[in-house]
């Protein structure tokens, strides 16, 4: 596991006070995961990325939809930990679409969600079970304590990935 995944579970710990400190946990966690050899493929991603949006789905955590997305992060940004975007829009000749989605990872950026760009916006509403095509979709963060193995495998990948100036396209599975 990487940094991110170990310290949410290392902050919620009850005794945070001397050997136990975050800052002693930090560091030990950190160098534990420089040496983890547990590399991610793009195919294995995708697959988690599918888990993780229909965990969410089910749960009734997803919001699907350009403008709905807009609408829900205006009311509560805190609210939400992954916004999905299609790399290649629905429509190539609506440059509306593309402002919105430029604004929409601005937004998301500024309130710390994680942005993972997909390569189908088809296949993204496929696994959500939308009629419409649409190229964004939010996760909004679980009420259980606990979060799922697949949403702790995607901040990691966010994590390893954030301050890159370009972000790697998650190819999603088929099926």
């Amino acid at each position: 596991m990487v940094i991110a995944t170990q310290l949410r579970k290392a902050s919620s710990s009850s005794d945070i006070l001397g050997e136990d400190s975050i800052d002693a946990k930090l560091a030990s966690l950190f160098l534990d995961a420089s040496e983890s050899p547990h590399a991610a493929t793009p195919e294995q991603i995708g697959i988690t990325v599918r888990r993780a949006l229909v965990a969410a789905y089910h749960e009734a955590r997803a919001v699907v939809g350009l403008s709905e997305s807009i609408n829900a992060l205006s009311k509560t940004p805190e609210d939400f930990l992954f916004c999905f975007l299609a790399a290649s829009g629905i429509d190539g000749s609506a440059p509306g679409n593309h402002m919105h989605q430029v604004l929409l990872e601005a937004f998301c950026f500024e309130h710390d969600i994680y942005i993972i760009k997909v390569d189908s916006a088809e296949k993204l509403s496929r696994m959500l079970g939308t009629h419409r095509v649409e190229s964004c979709a939010l996760v909004q963060k679980g009420w259980k304590e606990i979060a799922t193995a697949a949403e702790d495998r995607l901040v990691d990948y966010c994590e390893e990935h954030w301050e890159n100036p370009v972000k790697p396209i998650v190819k999603l599975p088929e099926k």
